[in-house]
C-alpha cells in the first residue's frame, strides 16, 4: 500500500485536492482536523493553558481556536512548543488509523506542516499544493473571517514554498487558471493504480 503525504501553505487548497482523492477511492487522514480531538484531553488542556493561558479555552474547557492561533502565530517559540505537544499524538493516531485501512489502494495524510514536522520522511511520496499568495489570502480571509494581518502572520510561520518545492515529489498548482480535477485524477492514477513511482 502506498502512503502519500499531502501539504501546502495556508489557503492553497490541499483539503480540496484530498477530497478529490477520496472521490477517486483513496483514504485520507486529515491531520489538522484530527488534531482538534486531542484538545479535549485533560492532559493537553493543562499543557496548552500553561503555554497560552486559560483564555484560549471557554468556561467548559472547549478550545477557542482563533484565540490560540492569534497567540502562537505571533510567537514562533510558543508555536514550536504547541506543535511538540500535539504532533506526536497526531502521528501515533495516524499510524493506528493506517493499520486499519487495508482495502485502500493508497493512503493520504493531509497536513499543513508535513515538511516542517519532518513527518514526510515516513511516506512513500509527497505532494505539494501551491497557489499564488494573493489568491490564498482571499480564500482564507473569506473562509475564516480573518484579517489580512492575521493571514500574513500565519503564512510567515510556514516554510517558504520554494523550500517545500525542493522536498516534494509532486506539485499541484491550484491557481484557478486550469481545471484542478484532471490534474488530481492523473496523479491519483499514477500513484495509486499501479504506475511506477518517481
Amino acid at each position: 500500500m502506498v502512503q502519500i503525504g499531502v501539504t501546502g501553505n495556508i489557503g492553497t487548497g490541499k483539503s480540496t485536492v484530498c477530497r478529490i482523492f477520496e472521490t477517486l477511492g483513496g483514504k485520507v487522514y486529515y491531520a489538522d482536523r484530527e488534531a482538534m480531538k486531542f484538545y479535549e484531553l485533560p492532559s493537553v488542556i493543562g499543557q496548552v493553558k500553561d503555554l497560552a493561558g486559560k483564555k484560549v479555552f471557554d468556561k467548559n474547557d472547549k478550545l477557542i481556536r482563533r484565540a490560540l492561533a492569534k497567540i502562537v502565530f505571533s510567537d514562533p517559540v510558543k508555536l514550536s512548543q504547541l506543535n511538540a505537544i500535539i504532533h506526536p499524538l497526531v502521528f501515533e493516531d495516524y499510524f493506528s488509523w493506517a493499520g486499519k485501512q487495508q482495502d485502500a489502494p493508497c493512503l493520504f495524510y493531509e497536513s499543513a506542516l508535513l515538511f516542517e514536522s519532518g513527518f514526510y520522511k515516513h511516506f512513500d511520496q509527497s505532494i505539494l499544493v501551491t497557489a499564488p499568495v494573493q489568491l490564498a489570502m482571499k480564500r482564507v480571509m473569506n473562509r475564516d473571517n480573518i484579517s489580512r494581518k492575521e493571514f500574513l502572520a500565519r503564512e510567515r510561520r510556514q516554510m517558504p514554498v520554494s523550500g517545500k518545492e525542493e522536498l516534494a515529489d509532486h506539485i499541484i498548482r491550484n491557481d484557478e487558471q486550469q481545471a484542478l480535477l484532471p490534474k488530481v485524477s492523473a496523479l491519483f492514477s499514477q500513484l495509486c493504480q499501479g504506475s511506477s513511482l518517481r
